[in-house]
């Protein structure tokens, strides 16, 4: 039987013994692949997982070699997406009344708010609507320890530097949707997201931007996406507290309809790891 408990639902990773910590950390909330016996879902498994960020806890995964903590989800964002609001949910898609408020926004009422109940918001997910008891199980399994999580490592990370940087790290579909802002069309090499300048300092985004494009990637800076739960919550530019988000396109690293890495991926996965000593010493330097 495959369960997903408080327990085994995030990991976090510490820096290693005797590397020196910095004032940042990163997150990979959508890169689970552990699926539970009560998914119930009416697709199969690989139509499910091409909605993970397949691999992106890997690529990002020597952030504790250089001093950074590295918070990963073992359960998959379709079966509960912690980058949403708890309440971002549509009382039209549960079996059964809610006792409290539900608030669901743009993503919810397409289908890919807290739980997916369509894939991508075009693509029914169940065949019979979630129970209230169902969705209340899911949050407080999967989506309360992994904002514990962010919280936590926050906040140590403030007491200990007097700031914090944090980097939410996701990966795109190398092409959008119908139901995507920027539509049916080629996506770039990299997103970068700060909520329009209310999530961080500039000169956060500004490093990852200058790292980037000095590797020869595209970059783009909030389009198609802005950040959402996992960006907003915790940030407070004005207090030290900074949050950005990145978006990798999966044509650099892993065939999108295997979800197989690609041949190229350790040498990506340098650039990636480049990034993170960039965004380490930029932090580092903030302490000052």
């Amino acid at each position: 039987m495959i369960e997903i408990t408080r327990e085994t639902a995030v990991e976090v990773r510490h820096p290693a013994d005797g590397v020196s910590a910095v004032p940042l950390f990163f997150d990979s909330p959508h890169s689970g692949c552990i699926y539970p016996d009560d998914f119930n879902s009416l697709l199969p498994l690989m139509r499910l997982r091409r909605a993970e960020d397949a691999f992106v806890e890997d690529l990002f995964g020597d952030a504790p070699n250089l001093g950074s903590p590295l918070i990963d989800a073992k359960f998959p964002r379709s079966y509960l997406d912690p980058n949403r609001n708890e309440a971002d949910f549509s009382p039209d898609d549960l079996a059964d009344p809610w006792p409290g408020n539900l608030e669901p926004g743009k993503k919810a009422m397409n289908g890919t708010g807290l739980v997916w109940v369509r894939l991508h918001g075009l693509t029914e997910v169940y065949e019979n609507k979630l129970t209230a008891a169902e969705l209340k199980t899911r949050i407080d399994t999967c989506w309360r320890p992994y904002h514990q999580a962010i919280a936590q490592t926050f906040d140590r990370l403030y007491e200990t530097f007097g700031c914090a940087y944090h980097l939410n790290c996701h990966s795109m579909r190398s092409t959008g949707n119908v139901k995507d802002p920027d539509g049916p069309v080629a996506r770039p090499d990299f997103v970068l997201s700060d909520r329009d300048g209310t999530s961080c300092e500039p000169g956060f985004t500004g490093a990852a931007k200058s790292y980037l494009e000095n590797q020869g990637y595209s970059v783009q800076v909030n389009f198609p996406m802005k950040g959402v739960e996992l960006v907003k919550r915790y940030s407070n530019p004005a207090k030290k507290r900074h949050s950005m988000q990145i978006e990798i396109n999966r044509r650099h690293y892993m065939d999108e309809e295997k979800i197989e890495k690609l041949p190229a991926y350790a040498s990506f996965k340098d650039k990636i790891t480049g990034l993170i000593s960039e965004l380490a010493a930029y932090a580092t330097s903030r302490t000052r």
